[in-house]
């Protein structure tokens, strides 16, 4: 995956926002959270980054081309940086939309429903 192809995917995702902070970084946030950053890997390639479940972040931790984020994961958060490896695009994508499920979550209540997440079905 390319940043054009991150960008674009991370773009589909509901009610999500865009911006370049942190030395060029792509920033992608839902609520005004972070739920994905494309950003530069160990050897200067592009890499994605992106908060997982406890069960993922253990799963990823220890599998080739992926690795807990720096800074982040640092300070106890659940975030992994994906770097190289042989996962496919598809792996990729569903663990960033699992990010952006997750931080979505994380929002109050309020914030959700303003935005139109999470909602059950009437």
């Amino acid at each position: 995956m390319d940043y054009e192809e991150f960008n674009d995917y991370c773009r589909s995702l509901q009610v999500t926002t865009y911006v370049v902070q942190w030395g060029g970084a792509h920033v992608w946030k839902v609520g005004g959270k972070v739920f994905a950053i494309g950003g530069w890997g160990p050897d200067g390639d592009p890499a994605f980054t992106f908060k997982t479940s406890e069960r993922n972040y253990h799963f990823l931790n220890d599998r080739e081309g992926y690795r807990p984020a720096p800074y982040l994961a640092s300070r106890g958060m659940k975030w992994i940086q994906k770097h190289d490896g042989p996962d496919s695009d598809h792996d990729l994508r569903y663990y960033i939309g699992e990010s952006h499920r997750i931080v979505s979550l994380g929002l109050s209540k309020k914030k959700q429903k303003e935005l139109g997440l999470n909602q059950s079905p009437c």
